[in-house]
């Protein structure tokens, strides 16, 4: 590239950071002349997002479809509509709850002055989505953001263009441009967004550019919340029920073809049930998705970067003497399920997350085997534990420390919107989902009603004897 088209380049992406500025302001200014919305108004957004996603659902459908060549109908329905019409419906049904005011106890001292949070609006919120779920993880916040007051300005991936351009669109059917409003581009157009002076700003991606983010942020002190990824661990207990645990694991690991951040990234299992795991799991593979190359079931990698990732992943694990197991079938970027066995930490695959169906499976000589290997690493988003003894499982959740977990099951916690969702560390930072989200969006202002009758008098100075006597009874408490 010429020093010309640096410099074009350059003056282009100042004109959209400008642009942005400028919007952000004019939202701020509405907000602020527009007072706080009351629950009438936030109930009519909220419904307006439902609709939105109804009216659209078959658009919707096809543009994910054609952003990842190839996306299972059903699971953008469960993963991105129903969820999204879940969350909206139990903010819609909690809402005159989560904006009351909310008592807090007084201590005697200062009784009988009481003391309530205020929830308030912080003002526009920003919202930066990712591609693998890319109608969820733009109106799941937003919901949170709305039913709190907020307006907000979404920031769509570039690698889903198609879904972008057309959530731009619905968006601007449902919501006038200082309500809502979506902004696209590439890398550097998300630089410059996250750099903006938001009342809060929530980004869903990877670590790696979640730093990026919150040091964006920074220069303005503007508040974030990260919902980042990593290495979420399954831990296969002694006495689990393996036919029951191989089957959730592999149904979670191979939905959205791995591409989802609370995939189970690998497995952990006693010794001696290694061959038995391998087996089942291609076996479980195999029913659930027969004739992989053409199967509608299946959907493939999101582009030829993250599959080619991917396949460097396998390559080095190779190199470096580990066991690949490859399913049959896989055409295009349909990737198949791939076990990856005799791993060691000197292998990407067991450093990186992987994001993905490739699923390493690491043999413990002992449970505190598995829980000091999982402690050994970043925190994870997600860890799930199969077992039927209540104390492996009580021992699992109380050694480590995750943003969510499991029993018994895997990825499903996403889903439920009275948990709050989020991280822990490198995966991330603040939770949102219902009453969560709705709380990330707020400011809950403390406030103390003081009685017209109170002794307070007493500590006026000069300080005599009555005020003496009350310090002195104090510190005696």
């Amino acid at each position: 590239m010429s020093i010309a088209e640096i410099t074009a380049n350059q003056n282009r992406v100042q004109d959209h950071a400008e642009e942005l500025k400028f919007r952000l302001q004019a939202m701020q200014a509405a907000q602020l002349a527009d007072g706080t919305p009351d629950r009438a108004l936030r109930l009519d957004r909220l419904g307006r997002i439902a609709r939105m996603v109804r009216e659209y659902q078959d658009r919707i459908i096809a543009a994910i479809d054609a952003d990842f060549s190839g996306r299972a109908r059903e699971e953008t329905l469960l993963a991105e509509v129903f969820t999204s019409l879940s969350a909206v419906r139990h903010a819609k049904v909690n809402l005159a709850r989560w904006m009351r005011p909310r008592r807090r106890s007084m201590d005697l001292t200062f009784r009988p002055a009481t003391a309530r949070l205020l929830p308030q609006p912080l003002g526009v919120a920003g919202i930066i989505a990712p591609w693998n779920y890319p109608l969820l993880m733009a109106l799941s916040p937003l919901v949170g953001a709305v039913a709190a007051g907020n307006r907000a300005i979404i920031k769509p991936s570039e690698y889903t263009p198609r879904t972008s351009d057309l959530l731009a669109e619905m968006i601007a059917d449902k919501f006038g441009v200082d309500e809502i409003t979506v902004v696209r581009g590439g890398p550097d157009i998300g630089a410059a967004f996250a750099a903006l002076p938001f009342d809060h700003l929530l980004y869903t991606g990877s670590t790696n550019v979640g730093r990026k983010v919150m040091a964006a942020a920074a220069l303005n002190l503007t508040p974030v919340t990260l919902e980042l990824g990593g290495k979420s661990p399954t831990i296969i207990g002694p006495d689990a029920n393996m036919d029951a645990a191989v089957s959730s694991i592999i149904k979670g690991k191979l939905f959205n073809a791995g591409q989802t951040c609370i995939a189970p990234d690998y497995v952990l299992l006693p010794e001696g049930q290694l061959d038995a795991f391998v087996e089942k799991a291609g076996a479980v593979a195999t029913k659930f998705y027969p004739n992989l190359d053409d199967n509608p079931d299946y959907s493939a990698i999101i582009n030829r970067g993250q599959y080619d990732r991917l396949q460097n992943l396998l390559s080095d694990a190779e190199t470096q003497g580990a066991k690949v197991i490859r399913m049959d079938g896989g055409a295009g970027r349909k990737l198949p399920l791939t076990l990856v066995l005799n791993t060691t930490e000197a292998m990407a695959i067991r450093r990186e997350e992987i994001f993905g169906p490739l699923l390493p499976v690491i043999p413990y000589a002992d449970l505190g085997d598995a829980i000091a290997h999982v402690n050994c690493g970043d925190r994870p988003l997600a860890l799930y534990i199969y077992d039927k003894n209540k104390g492996v499982i009580d021992r699992v959740l109380g050694e480590t420390i995750s943003g969510g977990a499991v029993v018994n099951d895997c990825l499903l916690h996403g889903g439920v919107e009275a948990l709050p969702f989020g991280g822990v560390g490198a995966s991330g930072t603040g939770q949102y989902h219902g009453q969560d989200g709705f709380d990330t969006f707020s400011h809950l202002k403390p406030v103390m009603y003081q009685s017209r009758l109170n002794a307070m008098w007493i500590l006026n100075p000069p300080y005599g004897a009555k005020a003496k006597g009350l310090i002195n009874l104090l510190l005696k408490r």
